[in-house]
Parts: C-alpha cells; sequence; structure tokens
C-alpha cells in the first residue's frame, strides 16, 4: 500500500518537510504556522502530538511538548485542529508522535479520525520495526501509511526496512536525538544506495538540519530534507508572533533545496 497523496510531496521535485508540535504555544499559533508553511513551498508537514516523555527529542522539541501539555492539548483537539486544516491545505500531513499515545487513545479509533480528517501518514519513533505489526493492520485498513526510520546503526537493517516502506522514508542523519547540529558526518551516501536498490518509495533525510547548505546537501543525496528543531526554536522564540518568521524560514529552505 502507498498513500498516494504522500508521493505527490515528492513528483518532479526535492520535498521540504517542515515539523511543527501542535498546541505550541497554542492551537490556534499552529494552525497559522502550518498555513504560512504552506504557502512559502512546504511540500509535506510532520505534525507532533505532544508526550510527556518524547525519547527521540532533544531539548527544543521537549519543551515545545512540554509547553503544549501545559496548555491543554489534547488529542482530540489536535484531530479538531487538522479538520480546520484541511479546509484550505491539500498538502500531505502526517503525525509524529509515540506507541503510547496512539495505544491510549484506542489504535483502532486513532485511524480511523486520521482518516476521517485526512491524516496521510504516520511516524511512530520509539516503534521498533519488529513490532510495527501491532498498528499496521489499523494503518493500512485506514489508509494510513505508517512511516519507517532508518537510523545510522540500522545499516544491516536497511534493506528489510526499505523493502516494506510505506509512504515515504525517514532517514535519520545521526544517531542520538533531534536537534541542530553544526555538521552531519554520517555516510548517508551509502545507506541512502541500499535503500535505492529495494524499494522505490521516496526517502527524506531529518535530524540536525537547521540551515540552507545543509538542507540543500541532504535534498541531494536524497529526495528530500526534513528539519524540526530549527522551527520549534523559531516559534519558542516568537510564539503568537511566529507564523510570518516561519514562513520565511520555510522559503528559505525550499528555495536552497529546489
Amino acid at each position: 500500500m502507498n498513500n498516494s497523496n504522500i508521493a505527490k510531496a515528492f513528483e518532479n521535485k526535492k520535498a521540504f518537510i517542515p515539523f511543527i508540535t501542535c498546541g505550541d504555544p497554542d492551537l490556534d499559533t499552529t494552525k497559522k504556522c502550518v498555513i504560512a508553511a504552506v504557502e512559502n513551498g512546504a511540500d509535506l508537514i510532520e505534525l507532533g502530538i505532544p508526550f510527556s516523555d518524547p525519547t527521540a527529542e532533544g531539548p527544543v522539541i521537549q519543551e515545545a511538548n512540554e509547553r503544549a501539555l501545559k496548555g491543554g492539548v489534547t488529542t482530540d483537539k489536535i484531530f479538531d485542529l487538522v479538520k480546520e486544516i484541511r479546509r484550505t491545505v491539500t498538502i500531505p500531513l502526517v503525525f509524529m508522535t509515540y506507541a503510547n499515545v496512539v495505544f491510549s487513545y484506542g489504535t483502532e479509533k486513532f485511524m480511523s479520525n486520521c482518516k476521517k480528517v485526512g491524516i496521510d501518514g504516520i511516524i511512530i519513533p520509539d516503534l521498533p520495526f519488529e513490532e510495527k505489526n501491532e498498528f499496521l493492520p489499523e494503518c493500512e485498513k485506514y489508509n494510513v501509511a505508517l512511516i519507517s526510520l532508518i537510523a545510522p546503526t540500522s545499516e544491516d537493517r536497511v534493506a528489510m526496512i526499505a523493502k516494506e516502506a510505506q509512504g515515504f522514508l525517514y532517514i535519520v542523519s545521526s544517531l542520538g536525538v533531534t536537534g541542530t547540529r553544526s555538521e552531519i558526518t554520517t555516510d548517508l551516501g551509502s545507506i541512502i544506495d541500499v535503500v535505492r536498490q529495494n524499494t522505490d518509495i521516496p526517502c527524506a533525510i531529518g535530524f540536525g538540519i537547521s540551515t540552507p547548505e545543509q538542507g540543500k546537501k541532504m535534498a541531494a543525496l536524497s529526495d528530500g530534507a526534513i528539519v524540526g528543531s530549527a522551527i520549534i526554536k523559531i516559534i519558542a522564540k516568537y510564539k503568537e508572533k511566529s507564523p510570518q518568521y516561519v514562513g520565511k524560514f520555510v522559503k528559505k529552505m525550499k528555495d536552497s533545496i529546489e
């Protein structure tokens, strides 16, 4: 199964994929940031559903999760937000959240609501590839792509993960947690070669990308670049006034990877 809407993000172009934590500083600002990102060339957006113990995240996104949860964000409110965003936004939207968030909500109900509001895929960073069948049947039932991550440690497993990939593959640029990095030293070229030999599904690189130069380099290697912490920093700094700054940053990044 492949979600055709996700494929559109990569058609004949390199995709720029921003990540935004829902509800930081509030849901209305999230909505405006998403719209600003779309207007400035974002090809697909990852929406983070906050979780109290986000193991894959560095301090920037952890703090965004805390601010959102303090502000009273719930999964139901996020589904309502997506419904509103979908009135004007047609590009692919995927959730990024933790297994516990989906389990505690009820996997069937969660995926069914994803379909209702127009979520195209889901990324669950703490879900080991070997355990993906805990979610896969419901994902397939409701046409929600279960997007796999490939980390530099999973070299022997790259081919196996790539063969079963859905939507797009999220290539983790470096070990450790999310955050901005001054340089990315992983040999991503060889990982991407293995991916290409095993699937024609697009792959995008994330974790540590914060400058147009890094974005350009990563998009040249792959099919797109994913940026989270650099955007969350802008939102943390400008709060309700952040949408215009997010828009400017997205434009700069998108222009650099074209």
